[in-house]
Order: C-alpha cells, then sequence, then structure tokens
C-alpha cells in the first residue's frame, strides 16, 4: 500500500481511541533500548529532545525521571497525545506537544536528540522516506543523535494491520548516508504484551556536520 493512498492519521486516531496502553504490541514499561543509548552517548540532561512517534509511549516517563526536560513528543495521533498528557498530569505543561505527520512538521529551534521507535518502517514509499529524511536534515544539529529502531529483516511483516518495511543494517546505513553517519547498530527481540516476540533492529547516529 502506497502511504500516499493510506489515511494514516485516521487509522491511529482509531487504534488510540479503542485500546489501552498494553493493547498493543508496540508497549514497553521500561523501553531499555533507548535509555542505553542515550546512557552510552552521554546525552546531557539540557539535551533538546524529540521522540518522534511518541504517542502514548513511556519513554517520557523514564527521560523525566531521569532529569530531562526539554522534551517534544510528536504523534500524528491528537488521542495518543492526549492520553500521554492525562498520565503525565502536570508534568505535560513542561514539555512540548506536536501533533503532526513525521514527514511534515516544523519546529522552533532544532533538537539535539532524535528517537523514532514508531514511524520510519511504516514509511513503505521513497517519497515518504525522502520527505522524513528532509526533516531530520532540518530539525537534527550538526553532531546531533539519531535514535532510530524499525522492525529488522526477521520482523513482522505488519504492524497494527498496515504493511512496514523490514531494514537489514545494510539498507537502514545506505538509506542514512546522505544525512548521517552510523554509530552503531544492533537486534533486539521486543516481548510484546501478547507474549510474541518481534525482532527490531536499533540504530545510533550522528548527523553529518
Amino acid at each position: 500500500m502506497s502511504t500516499s493512498q493510506f489515511d494514516a492519521k485516521g487509522h491511529w486516531e482509531q487504534v488510540y481511541d479503542r485500546k489501552g496502553p498494553q493493547d498493543v504490541s508496540w508497549f514497553q514499561a521500561m523501553p531499555k533500548a533507548s535509555l542505553r543509548l542515550f546512557e552510552e552517548y552521554a546525552v546531557p540532561q539540557s539535551a533538546r529532545i524529540i521522540d518522534v512517534g511518541g504517542g502514548d509511549s513511556l519513554l517520557v516517563d523514564h527521560l523525566l525521571e531521569r532529569g530531562y526536560s526539554a522534551i517534544s513528543v510528536l504523534d500524528i495521533s491528537g488521542k495518543a497525545l492526549e492520553k500521554a498528557k492525562a498520565r503525565l498530569g502536570p508534568r505535560a505543561d513542561a514539555l512540548s506537544w506536536i501533533e503532526a505527520d513525521a514527514t511534515h512538521f516544523t519546529a522552533p529551534t532544532p533538537f539535539d536528540v532524535w528517537h523514532d521507535r514508531a514511524v520510519f518502517h511504516f514509511l513503505t514509499d521513497d517519497a515518504a522516506v525522502d520527505a522524513y529524511l528532509e526533516r531530520v536534515a532540518e530539525l537534527l544539529v550538526p553532531g546531533g543523535l539519531l535514535i532510530l529502531a524499525t522492525f529488522s529483516e526477521n520482523g513482522p511483516e505488519k504492524c497494527s494491520g498496515i504493511p512496514v518495511h523490514r531494514y537489514s543494517e545494510a539498507e537502514m546505513v545506505a538509506r542514512l548516508q546522505k544525512v548521517c553517519e552510523r554509530i552503531k547498530c544492533f537486534a533486539v527481540d521486543h516481548v510484546t504484551p501478547f507474549d510474541t516476540v518481534q525482532n527490531f533492529l536499533f540504530c545510533a547516529f550522528r548527523k553529518k556536520p
């Protein structure tokens, strides 16, 4: 299915309207791989961070607990963001919430860290990938850290009923090479709330000067 033919916003609004946090396969109580990369690359607490496709993810909760505060959460679903705000309560007021398509948005200042465990593998045509990478090129500072996780070659062919693009490390690096330089990639088995296993490819990149 071409990304341009699919009503992504309508789909995700419906998903978050009908399902709770543990009713979706991507739920993580503790996003260990992502947090490990924040620690490994010594991301300072003052860093400007965006969680792309963050929705109702608990990553923001764990970042707040670690002293990060300049956090933006982007999601195409307003319902997902409202759930996250309700969960965080007063803490949500200090964050920036962006209801937008990750391939078409802007921000007043660039980010030091761009995290995405939710969006990139849903971009199944070249035009959408190119538009996404244009956002990275514009909105991630030179030398900034990109943490990108997608379904690996051993991952599922669909998620939430939608076809995804599964990546090898070689293809991921080739896709990103015009914008970022590879630091490292590794595979992670994510155990879903339904006790199934999804294999992810996690990659860390540095934005080129």
